[in-house]
């Protein structure tokens, strides 16, 4: 984060504006503390970047939360942020999504967390996405809370506090 806002300030702003928006975010900028992951993730965004833009299919192994590696042949589409973490949106092909999944049906890519993906390679394969099929990050955002698959559900409940807006804020489609 650091190297970002040094670049953002520097090359941004005039020095004046400068000193008054490093004392703005100082207090920010001191507690702030990064992932525990580590790892460097420019550069696995880029390349991730420029797959989704191409339409080629990658290569890469996961790691699951429980240390689990497992090897993915992917057609990447879309990248977010999300709860201190980038998170990649990808079809996986050449898996039976019967044996797989819980809910095979869903229409839905699978998430990866971005920084338990290794050995990136992306494929000299492309592939379509049909224009009625294709994956809006910002529409998957507004049903889903937490980067996790599996069936969307319809919720009821009542809210009795004084700010509605913060429910709807939160949860765009109720």
């Amino acid at each position: 984060m650091d190297q970002i806002l040094d670049k953002l300030l520097v090359h941004g702003m005039r020095p004046p504006e400068r000193e008054k928006l490093q004392e703005i975010i100082s207090n920010e900028r001191h507690f702030y503390v990064e992932p525990r992951h580590g790892k460097p993730l420019v550069d696995i965004l880029w390349t991730l970047g420029q797959a989704i833009q191409s339409r080629s299919e990658i290569q890469a192994d996961y790691r699951t939360q429980t240390g689990e590696k497992k090897h993915r042949r992917l057609q990447p589409v879309g990248l977010m942020c999300s709860e201190f973490y980038f998170y990649l949106a990808a079809f996986l092909k050449n898996v039976d999504r019967n044996q797989e999944f819980e809910y095979p049906e869903d229409p839905y890519p699978t998430i990866y967390r971005v920084d338990r993906l290794e050995q990136i390679q992306v494929q000299s394969e492309h592939f379509t996405v049909p224009y009625g099929q294709r994956f809006s990050e910002g529409e998957f955002r507004k049903r889903v809370q937490f980067m996790y698959g599996g069936r969307l559900r319809t919720v009821h409940f009542l809210y009795k506090g004084p700010s509605v807006e913060a429910v709807l804020d939160r949860l765009p489609t109720a």
